[in-house]
């Protein structure tokens, strides 16, 4: 039986009624935090170019965009999942180092609303594309990660098997919209060298394409029936040290969901153990950034690929810059939506301080990376003192997580531009969701935006 069939078999299979009743709590919790990071994005100027193309596109109105007004399916999935993508905060699995979120939850939340599904059914899609991109992820990181931004690539055989299961496609149509979703996965890099604006068409277009992918399929189009193991495949062509076995080893005995992790802080996952550190230095020993002469951070391989950036020219950039993150935790205490802005951006008191951080790859960190995502950071002060701390898990993580409070606090910050009542509406909706008969419900009160 190919890969492509087990996950047909198991997407098919994957029942709310079967479900344990954290798993459906869980998933709940994760499209609350995916609302609030694509509301808190949905008028960043690269979503606002990209709804301005949807809108001179045209389409049926189908789905809600985020940005205001409706489309057709497949293009609210490329906005909303552009939106949720943009302020660093949206989800993360550490192990597959992909942002389910933002490719999942708008592909599916799109054909819900469309086709008027339930919140039950909403929550079957959401809990069975993230247990696949997961698993796809896990088979071919790390190496894969080095050229390809996974949640792009892996996330678009999320988004298609959230769809499929949406509108109900049996086990050999789901194999035929995986082949096509897989040969359309696609993502690269390169963008991280001048901080252009691919990173937010990634998620948006994975969502996008899955979606087609699953409607192609729908109509009959058929897509290769072993995209994933095939000789010219997926893992084959993606990745120099894959581990196929993982993509069906104990499926449909796990929900890999809960294996997921959110974001407090707004910059890339790879910036958080560092920042988690010092926040709690400075808050445990009252440390005044003037005292500091010496930062030193150690952590693993990946992190300072992505983030190993001195002189950050934007900040968006700064979001991806390590030795800005570290100053601007130092100097603020935090680094929060907020936190990111011009005026930080240029703080002179933050670009001295970004001079005395040194970043390094530690061996036995490195080794231990997917796996954990650790860090440790040295403060050396001006009177010799010495400080070192060590995490093994960033703030958010399964093994360090936050509180379902946290994330209701969390989504209020991001939503906070929007009405009372409209966020009142959001967390009302999403709170019961499994009780909610049509999806469209959620949207309410978005019409006219």
């Amino acid at each position: 039986m190919s890969v492509s069939k087990e996950f047909a078999r198991y997407v098919t299979g994957l029942a709310y009624g079967n479900m344990p009743a954290e798993v459906a709590s869980f998933a709940k919790i994760c499209i609350l935090d995916w609302l609030g990071s694509a509301l808190a994005g949905a008028d960043k100027p690269p979503i606002q170019m990209m709804a301005q193309v949807v809108h001179e596109l045209g389409g049926e109105k189908q789905a809600t965009l985020l940005t205001g007004g409706r489309s057709s399916v497949t293009q609210a999935a490329l906005v909303n999942g552009a939106a949720s993508h943009i302020v660093e905060l949206d989800d993360i699995h550490k192990a597959s180092i992909i942002h389910a979120g933002t490719v999942v939850i708008p592909a599916a939340l799109a054909i819900a609303e469309w086709k008027q599904k339930s919140g039950r059914e909403l929550i079957e899609a959401v809990v069975a594309g993230y247990e696949v991109c997961y698993r796809i992820g896990e088979a071919v990181s790390p190496s894969h990660y080095y050229f390809w931004h996974n949640t792009a690539t892996c996330g678009t055989f999320g988004a298609a098997v959230a769809a499929s299961k949406l509108l109900g496609l049996c086990e050999e149509k789901i194999v035929h919209a995986l082949g096509s979703a897989g040969t359309q996965a696609a993502g690269l890099w390169e963008f991280i060298e001048d901080g252009a604006m691919s990173k937010q068409l990634h998620p948006g277009k994975a969502a996008m394409n899955g979606i087609l992918a699953a409607l192609l399929a729908d109509r009959g189009f058929t897509g290769a029936s072993r995209i994933l193991e095939g000789d010219r495949g997926f893992v084959r062509a993606m990745s120099q040290e894959a581990d196929p076995e993982r993509m069906t080893e104990g499926l449909g005995t796990t929900y890999k969901i809960m294996e997921n992790s959110f974001k407090i802080h707004a910059s890339c996952r790879h910036t958080h153990h560092a920042i988690d550190l010092v926040v709690e230095m400075v808050s445990r020993y009252g440390i005044a950034w003037r005292d500091v002469e010496k930062i030193r951070v150690q952590t693993y391989q990946v992190a300072l690929t992505i983030t190993d950036n001195p002189e950050p020219a934007s900040v968006y950039a700064a979001k991806f810059s390590l030795q800005y993150c570290v100053a601007l935790a130092l100097v603020k205490g935090s680094a929060g939506l907020s936190d990111f802005t011009e005026e930080a951006l240029h703080d002179p008191d933050i670009r001295e301080l970004m001079r005395r951080v040194e970043v390094s790859v530690d061996p036995d960190i490195h080794a231990r990376y997917p796996g954990k995502w650790e860090a440790a950071v040295e403060l050396v002060l001006a009177d010799g003192t010495t400080m070192q701390q060590h995490a093994e898990y960033p703030k958010g993580d399964p093994e360090n997580p936050v509180t379902h409070k946290e994330i209701v606090r969390k989504f209020r910050a991001m939503a906070a531009d929007q009405p009372q009542d409209k966020i009142d509406h959001f967390l009302d909706v999403i709170g019961r969701l499994e009780q909610v008969p049509d999806v469209t419900m959620l949207f309410a009160q978005m019409k006219g935006r």
